[in-house]
């Protein structure tokens, strides 16, 4: 998205000649001066580099091997015993700890289990909280308040928990008693470290297998997050010096220590969303044949990476060298994603002479940022008249949902929302993610009381997501003239 808007931001400099100024700002990218250049820096005078030797306190890396095979009840239990080893001595010294993980249901499990670990080990009082503090009433009271029943039974402990599917009152407490020392030991997500500034003396990166809906598989944790998350190490205003854990399988333990110690190039992603990208640019009228848009692709970062390294974009030395514009590749990449986009009906192009320009679809899908993926769903399971039961399926298959995944452990909860809140069919089963979102769709529009918080989680994200895809759905009924599907 980032690269996108800049792109245009680009153009439209050099089209109107009037400045727009921005300015970039990145804790972590090696390859800086690729990013200078897209964003057109000057690097004499507008470029700026600060290296280790600036942070405020000296960061302590340790690097953790676990034998075993990632994924494994072994393996996780092995996990938590060695994360419990460094977090029980750093908050026996008088520290606070965050320990990172890379699912929101991993927090809860990981936070008790540290707890019990403590319990077994008779050391459980290390992290309790301060009597003194402990007395604030008004965030007693805030904390009584709480729907979020593992928080309430952590925090007792001096453990809370942090992750993008919390309350937004929830995760503003959890900060504020992490700030105060109320909390000892705060499990999280990586989103903590992105988008919060709340350091901790130490670190603890707690497994390095991420799940990526996309691929349907686990993937290595990037490099970027690792030091991301070891900036939040260390606070200026308390101690000297910051530490930093990362507990990962022995068979990735070089990996990372390569991969930290030498940094890899930031490479773009934009190929993969080409697609919509260019929806977006043509519904907006800055690209209206193949010309403009192989000149759009002049101003992104992907032109820029393709150029330093071809082989990853699929490009051999000897194209690069025939062609150092890359102006064919370019126009392949257009012509393939504007191919695509008459097909799904969402532009109108003319292979003879390039010409592109939007249709309803199209502008639909770009105004509230449907990906193509879906509306080729949409145009498959769209009919004239449809019950709400088809809706609701229908909208259940859209490539948004695709990260929504089905967990053994809520299926007992999902057969009771089934049971009292859903009043429409459900297609696919529970074991199936269109399955388990249409229940979630249901519960929220029925108001239903979730208890599990993963779930809660999922049925947030289903209902906000859902609701920006209905209203594409009513306008695209209303754009066909199909009164009856409108009306449901």
């Amino acid at each position: 998205v980032i690269e996108t808007l800049i792109a245009r931001t680009q153009r439209q400099v050099e089209a109107r000649q009037s400045m727009i100024r921005l300015v970039g700002l990145s804790a972590t990218l090696p390859n800086y001066v690729d990013v200078s250049n897209f964003l057109g820096v000057n690097p004499y005078k507008g470029l700026f580099y600060f290296d280790a030797g600036y942070r405020p306190v000296p960061l302590e890396q340790h690097f953790v091997g676990v034998h075993g095979k990632s994924g494994t009840p072994a393996a996780n239990r092995l996990l938590n015993r060695v994360c419990y080893d460094r977090v029980q001595r750093l908050v026996a010294e008088g520290n606070q700890v965050m320990v990172f993980v890379h699912a929101r249901k991993d927090t809860v499990n990981t936070a008790q289990a540290l707890r019990e670990h403590a319990l077994t080990d008779g050391t459980l009082d290390q992290f309790r909280p301060p009597d003194d503090t402990a007395t604030d009433l008004r965030l007693k009271v805030r904390v009584a308040k709480s729907h979020n029943r593992e928080m309430k039974e952590l925090l007792n402990d001096g453990f809370s928990i942090h992750h993008a599917g919390m309350l937004r009152s929830d995760r503003n407490l959890v900060e504020e008693l992490f700030s105060k020392g109320l909390v000892r030991v705060l499990c999280c997500t990586s989103t903590l470290a992105w988008g919060v500034n709340l350091p901790a003396y130490a670190v603890v990166i707690k497994g390095t297998q991420v799940y990526d809906s996309q691929k349907g598989a686990f993937v290595d944790l990037s490099i970027l997050d690792v030091l991301q998350i070891f900036g939040r190490a260390g606070r200026p205003q308390y101690e000297t010096h910051g530490v930093g854990y990362i507990l990962t399988m022995h068979d990735r333990l070089a990996h990372y220590v390569s991969a930290i110690t030498m940094q890899h190039p930031i490479e773009s992603k934009f190929a993969a969303n080409m697609v919509d990208n260019l929806n977006a640019e043509i519904t907006l009228g800055t690209v209206t044949n193949v010309d403009e848009g192989v000149a759009w692709l002049g101003y992104t970062y992907m032109f820029i990476r393709m150029q330093k390294n071809p082989l990853v974009y699929g490009l051999s030395g000897n194209e690069l060298a025939d062609d150092p514009m890359l102006g064919q590749r370019r126009s392949e990449l257009i012509i393939s994603a504007a191919k695509e986009l008459s097909r799904l009906q969402m532009i109108v192009y003319d292979p003879d002479t390039g010409y592109m320009a939007a249709k309803d679809l199209g502008r639909i899908s770009s105004s509230y940022y449907l990906r193509h993926q879906s509306v080729e769903v949409f145009n498959q399971a769209m009919r004239p008249r449809m019950t709400e039961a088809d809706g609701i399926a229908m909208l259940c298959m859209s490539k948004e949902f695709d990260q929504i995944r089905t967990r053994t452990a809520e299926e007992k909860e999902l057969k009771q929302l089934l049971a009292n809140a859903c009043c429409c069919d459900v297609k696919g089963g529970l074991d199936s993610q269109h399955g388990k979102t249409s229940v979630l769709l249901q519960a929220a529009i029925s108001r239903a009381r979730i208890e599990d918080f993963s779930l809660v989680s999922d049925c947030a994200y289903v209902a906000q997501n859902g609701a920006r895809i209905i209203r594409a759905l009513f306008e695209i009924a209303l754009s066909r003239r199909w009164g009856p599907a409108a009306s449901v």
